[in-house]
């Protein structure tokens, strides 16, 4: 599939050298056509800008909540296609700025209303990205969650594809329980002292 990432941040660099690996075609689209160019030269993707964005099956939004809206205006008309959402609301003091009634996605969605977004891999940190995972390792989990089979099962493919493990999280709504799971696990990585090479995983017992 071809995937695109808006963002040229530690998560979208991070995350589009593993989907490289995994044999992906991933471009990087970014404002800054420097800075995107030396980002996408450095994990083996294509540079663009955010207008580009939809040229591709999947978009990846991968910018600071406070961001998604301009990102996704500066992207255009994004009708039919899958965006899968890995932002965080984090309000003051690592607190959630949006939640139990909404979520980050959900709002995207109904901004969005011809898309079909999945909420995923926002409760790893960039630091994972670089794990190198033996045949004996555990790797991390990756909750997904969205209201279109098809689009969460290109999700589903883009987790495997970088080797780390898909549970799969429900309809789009359970974004409201999701981010808050991330926002604990940066609370625990950066206020709590645990480091950044955590995360939160589900086991059947």
């Amino acid at each position: 599939m071809t995937i695109a990432i808006i963002g040229t941040g530690r998560m979208a660099e991070g995350l589009g050298r593993r989907l490289v690996k995994g044999g992906e075609a991933v471009s990087l689209c970014g404002r800054d056509a420097g800075k995107t160019e030396t980002a996408a030269k450095r994990i083996g993707a294509t540079a663009g800008r955010v207008a580009d964005a939809t040229e591709a099956e999947v978009i990846v939004l991968a910018v600071p909540w406070r961001a998604a809206a301009d990102a996704l205006s500066a992207a255009g008309d994004v009708s039919g296609k899958i965006v899968v959402d890995i932002t965080n609301p984090v309000g003051p003091d690592l607190t959630l700025a949006l939640g139990t009634t909404t979520s980050a996605a959900e709002e995207i969605q109904r901004r969005i209303p011809k898309a079909s977004v999945v909420k995923a891999f926002n409760t790893i940190f960039a630091e994972l990205y670089g794990l190198a995972l033996g045949p004996d390792d555990i790797p991390p989990q990756v909750p997904y969650a969205g209201d279109d089979k098809a689009a969460k099962d290109r999700v589903r493919a883009m987790i495997e594809a970088i080797g780390f493990e898909p549970i799969d999280a429900g309809p789009l709504r359970n974004a409201r329980l999701i981010e808050p799971l991330a926002l604990m696990t940066i609370n625990f990585g950066y206020a709590l002292g645990q480091g950044r090479r955590i995360s939160p995983r589900f086991v059947k017992y």
